[in-house]
């Protein structure tokens, strides 16, 4: 049996299966935390030097817990979002080792969703 080459712009299929290199590891969570201005939210450090970010409408949330969240199986952040009577809200969480890349674009794309009013 004979196999005619892929055309150009296809892959083989050894090709569409080759390794990637993937971003691993926690990394800077100031991409994260940057995202914030003191104008629009809240920001506290505690005693574990957890971070908590709140609006100042307060139904948003972001908390980050370098160490894990107290009471959970490695959460390191998570997001919520309170919802109103008449739709409900939700939230994200994140593993401690989840790249703060990850993490900001998620947050990023929240705070996008959320004109001023």
């Amino acid at each position: 049996m004979t196999v005619a080459p892929a055309e150009p712009g296809f892959s083989t299929t050894a090709e569409a299966l080759r390794l990637r290199e993937w971003l691993l590891g926690p990394g800077k969570p100031a991409l994260v935390l940057d995202q914030f201005s003191a104008e629009d939210f809240h920001l506290i450090v505690d005693d574990r030097a957890d971070v908590h970010v709140s609006s100042k409408d307060g139904r948003f949330y972001l908390g980050y817990f370098p160490l894990g969240r107290p009471g959970t199986d490695g959460e390191g952040w998570k997001i919520a979002v309170t919802g109103t009577a008449q739709v409900p809200g939700y939230q994200v969480s994140f593993d401690t080792e989840t790249p703060a890349d990850i993490v900001a674009a998620a947050v990023a794309r929240v705070l996008e969703t959320s004109p001023r009013l």
